[in-house]
């Protein structure tokens, strides 16, 4: 705690001292619906929000330019079995690096006969679609490579149909130069339940393109009440410009882009948003606080580390119907990722 408090002092006199303006503390992040279309023909639409600030559609626009469009999978399924349980898992699998297959089988066996929804942070995606030619102001992030000692990995519309999930994805960068990869890299949803009602959500602009994906899953229990919940995953910066001092203006900045990202969400009923918010200050940091706020009803029960096991950078929010419950831990197993998921359980009955 002491090192934590020298830490926001020293900040608070380096903020002083170089007089800079940190619009990411107190700032205009309110987003709001925008026309775009990225998919074509018979695709299910998506609807689109994004920063109000004319700076950061402009700042937005240019990391745009890298990336592809985004995917949806669907499979022909037959009606679901009826569940009084939602399995819901929120991980940063780092790059396709993670093994989503080994973690579905051990959700399966955990949480058996339950629908499981994936809530996936640092997906990617191979292919030609991906732009190879770029021109300026076209920007892009540097290249994130996969942790296993082989260098394997696998990209998001391969692991759903290879597992047979429904799947949302939405890139937020462009994963390397074109010289290096035909790569992007964004937040996904994967589900063994049918995905409706597609939502992008372009947060404020700090150091990266973030977007943030939104969709909706829905079942009916065993008593034959319909249950509705809305999925959402999201990746906040981890460090913002030189202009704002880097890491030491990253507080600030991932503020901004959960405050931006709480007004995207409001007005909806059940709710469950699982993201990794690059909390560098656990649940003290202003981007959790400023989530935790907004999702009131959140059982906390296990505090542990999420990223290599020392720093709570992710976590799960819940907004739920009156008589829903809802629980969550930490997985013991990171599963090829350097970050653990997170599990969580909705019990409707």
């Amino acid at each position: 705690m002491a090192i934590k408090a020298r830490f926001r002092a020293t900040l608070g006199v380096c903020l002083t001292a170089a007089a800079v303006t940190l619009h990411g503390c107190a700032g205009h992040s309110a987003v709001a619906p925008m026309d775009m279309v990225q998919l074509d023909g018979a695709a299910p639409a998506i609807r689109w929000m994004a920063p109000e600030l004319g700076a950061d559609r402009s700042s937005l626009g240019n990391w745009r330019m890298s990336v592809g469009p985004p995917v949806v999978v669907s499979h022909e399924t037959q009606s679901g079995q009826p569940s009084d349980r939602l399995v819901v898992v929120n991980w940063n699998m780092h790059v396709g690096g993670g093994d989503i297959g080994g973690l579905l089988a051990e959700v399966r066996r955990r949480h058996a006969g339950a629908p499981v929804v994936f809530l996936l942070q640092e997906a990617y995606r191979e292919g030609p679609e991906v732009p190879v030619s770029l021109e300026p102001p076209a920007s892009f992030a540097s290249m994130i490579r996969s942790m296993r000692p082989d260098g394997s990995r696998e990209e998001i519309e391969a692991v759903a149909t290879r597992l047979g999930l429904h799947a949302y994805y939405v890139p937020s960068m462009r994963n390397g130069a074109p010289a290096a990869s035909a790569e992007d890299r964004g937040n996904a949803i994967l589900s063994t339940l049918p995905l409706t009602d597609f939502t992008a959500i372009e947060l404020p602009f700090e150091r990266q393109r973030r977007v943030a994906v939104a969709a909706t899953v829905a079942g009916v229990s065993h008593t034959g009440t319909p249950w509705k919940v809305r999925v959402v995953s999201a990746h906040l910066d981890n460090m913002v410009g030189a202009r704002r001092l880097w890491i030491a203006g990253g507080e600030f900045g991932r503020t901004r882009q959960a405050r931006g990202l709480v007004s995207a969400l409001q007005g909806a009923d059940a709710l469950v948003l699982g993201a990794d918010l690059n909390s560098w200050f656990g649940f003290n940091d202003g981007a959790y606080r400023t989530a935790a706020a907004a999702f009131p009803g959140t059982p906390v029960t296990d505090r542990r580390g999420t990223f290599h096991g020392m720093l709570r950078l992710d976590h799960l929010f819940f907004r739920l119907d009156e008589g829903w419950r809802a629980t969550f831990a930490r997985a013991d197993d990171a599963f090829g990722s350097d970050h653990y998921p997170l599990v969580g359980e909705i019990q409707f009955d």
